[in-house]
């Protein structure tokens, strides 16, 4: 059973709290839609100044919308198209301080101000993105990007 932690640490002890909860939260499951299910819900109740937290798949090409925690989302995203595309074909993070200089960002979310994208690889393959979205501009800095890199490797372990 999960309970709700409260994070009163620094942020590194709470980033580091959380991946340990990632780990247990998925121990012993190998079924990818509960995994990404549980992760986006464990990462939306931990991020503050967020409004989207989810998942897209690569299939046939293309990104396509999976497990995620906000308002309905686009469906498909073309590799290479906004944050989540470039993120996805250049295979490495994308951290957007102010979404509306970014060109071709997809707005799937009017609210959404900034944007982080983090690559789901495994065994050199591709298998999607972690997208997450705030409705305030630079909410995503170096910490949060590391921290939340070192949460998809974890995350990638169990898919």
């Amino acid at each position: 059973m999960f309970s709700v932690e409260s994070y009163k640490g620094t942020r590194e002890e709470n980033y580091q709290l959380l991946i340990k909860q990632l780990s247990a939260l998925l121990e012993g499951e190998t079924n990818i839609i509960a995994n990404l299910s549980n992760a986006s819900a464990l990462l939306n109740q931990f991020l503050e100044r967020t409004n989207w937290v989810g998942f897209y798949l690569v299939e046939e090409g293309e990104l396509v919308l999976g497990p995620f925690q906000g308002l309905p989302a686009c469906v498909r995203i073309p590799l290479g198209k906004g944050v989540c595309g470039t993120a996805a074909k250049q295979m490495e993070t994308v951290r957007v301080e102010d979404v509306h200089q970014f060109p071709g960002h997809i707005a799937c979310d009017a609210a959404s101000q900034s944007e982080i994208v983090i690559p789901l690889v495994k065994e050199g393959t591709l298998l999607g993105v972690l997208d997450i979205d705030s409705p305030e501009k630079k909410r995503f800095d170096e910490l949060d990007q590391k921290y939340l890199e070192d949460f998809s490797m974890v995350l990638v372990s169990f898919l």
